[in-house]
Protein backbone atom coordinates (compact mmCIF):
# COMPACT_ATOMS: atom_id res chain seq x y z
CA UNK A 1 0.00 0.00 0.00
CA UNK A 2 1.24 3.20 -0.75
CA UNK A 3 0.64 6.04 1.77
CA UNK A 4 1.63 9.79 2.32
CA UNK A 5 1.59 11.22 5.50
CA UNK A 6 0.22 14.71 5.71
CA UNK A 7 0.53 17.39 8.29
CA UNK A 8 -1.70 19.48 9.94
CA UNK A 9 0.36 22.88 8.21
CA UNK A 10 -0.74 21.07 5.05
CA UNK A 11 -4.07 20.43 6.08
CA UNK A 12 -4.35 24.15 7.21
CA UNK A 13 -3.02 25.47 3.81
CA UNK A 14 -5.30 23.19 1.79
CA UNK A 15 -8.69 23.67 3.63
CA UNK A 16 -7.51 27.68 3.54
CA UNK A 17 -7.30 28.03 -0.28
CA UNK A 18 -9.92 25.18 -0.93
CA UNK A 19 -7.53 22.81 -2.64
CA UNK A 20 -8.06 20.04 -0.42
CA UNK A 21 -11.30 17.86 1.03
CA UNK A 22 -10.64 16.01 4.72
CA UNK A 23 -12.85 12.82 3.81
CA UNK A 24 -13.65 11.65 7.77
CA UNK A 25 -13.86 8.07 8.21
CA UNK A 26 -15.23 8.43 11.56
CA UNK A 27 -18.53 7.03 12.34
CA UNK A 28 -21.44 9.06 12.38
CA UNK A 29 -21.93 9.71 15.88
CA UNK A 30 -18.04 10.78 16.77
CA UNK A 31 -18.61 13.31 13.35
CA UNK A 32 -21.40 14.61 14.49
CA UNK A 33 -19.75 15.41 17.44
CA UNK A 34 -17.26 17.38 15.93
CA UNK A 35 -15.19 17.19 13.31
CA UNK A 36 -12.57 19.06 11.18
CA UNK A 37 -14.44 22.17 9.11
CA UNK A 38 -15.98 21.52 6.03
CA UNK A 39 -14.95 17.60 6.25
CA UNK A 40 -17.44 15.10 4.84
CA UNK A 41 -18.30 12.10 6.57
CA UNK A 42 -17.74 8.38 4.72
CA UNK A 43 -17.93 6.17 7.90
CA UNK A 44 -15.45 3.13 7.82
CA UNK A 45 -18.14 0.75 8.73
CA UNK A 46 -20.10 1.05 5.19
CA UNK A 47 -17.14 2.31 3.57
CA UNK A 48 -17.30 2.77 -0.67
CA UNK A 49 -14.66 4.03 -2.37
CA UNK A 50 -16.90 4.34 -5.35
CA UNK A 51 -18.67 7.42 -3.43
CA UNK A 52 -16.11 8.91 -2.60
CA UNK A 53 -16.87 12.74 -4.16
CA UNK A 54 -13.38 12.08 -6.95
CA UNK A 55 -14.50 14.24 -9.20
CA UNK A 56 -14.93 17.50 -6.56
CA UNK A 57 -11.46 18.80 -7.94
CA UNK A 58 -9.82 19.14 -5.24
CA UNK A 59 -6.83 16.64 -3.21
CA UNK A 60 -8.46 14.05 -1.38
CA UNK A 61 -6.94 13.92 1.99
CA UNK A 62 -8.23 10.98 4.50
CA UNK A 63 -8.84 11.42 8.91
CA UNK A 64 -10.36 9.79 11.74
CA UNK A 65 -9.91 10.21 15.08
CA UNK A 66 -5.90 8.90 15.56
CA UNK A 67 -5.01 7.93 11.78
CA UNK A 68 -5.49 4.34 12.05
CA UNK A 69 -8.58 4.24 10.69
CA UNK A 70 -7.72 6.12 7.15
CA UNK A 71 -4.59 2.98 6.35
CA UNK A 72 -7.76 1.11 6.37
CA UNK A 73 -9.99 3.36 4.14
CA UNK A 74 -7.18 4.15 1.65
CA UNK A 75 -6.43 -0.02 1.52
CA UNK A 76 -10.02 -0.73 0.68
CA UNK A 77 -9.66 2.55 -2.17
CA UNK A 78 -6.36 1.19 -3.44
CA UNK A 79 -7.68 -1.67 -3.95
CA UNK A 80 -10.54 -0.41 -5.71
CA UNK A 81 -8.32 0.97 -8.28
CA UNK A 82 -8.39 4.49 -7.27
CA UNK A 83 -5.45 5.73 -6.98
CA UNK A 84 -5.67 7.89 -3.62
CA UNK A 85 -2.74 7.96 -0.89
CA UNK A 86 -2.84 10.65 1.53
CA UNK A 87 -3.88 10.57 5.24
CA UNK A 88 -3.89 13.30 8.18
CA UNK A 89 -1.68 11.10 10.47
CA UNK A 90 -2.84 13.23 13.30
CA UNK A 91 -5.84 13.19 12.36
CA UNK A 92 -9.05 14.90 14.69
CA UNK A 93 -7.03 14.21 17.86
CA UNK A 94 -4.38 16.09 17.21
CA UNK A 95 -6.46 18.75 15.31
CA UNK A 96 -9.25 19.36 18.55
CA UNK A 97 -5.91 18.87 20.92
CA UNK A 98 -4.11 22.38 19.09
CA UNK A 99 -6.77 24.27 19.67
CA UNK A 100 -7.99 24.64 16.06
CA UNK A 101 -11.87 25.63 14.63
CA UNK A 102 -14.42 22.58 15.54
CA UNK A 103 -17.66 21.99 13.41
Amino acid sequence: MNVVDVDVEAVKEGLADGSMLVVDVREPHEYAAGHIPTAVNHPLSTFDPGALPLDAGKRIVFACNSGARTLKALEATQNAGIDLREHYRGSFKEWSALGLPVE
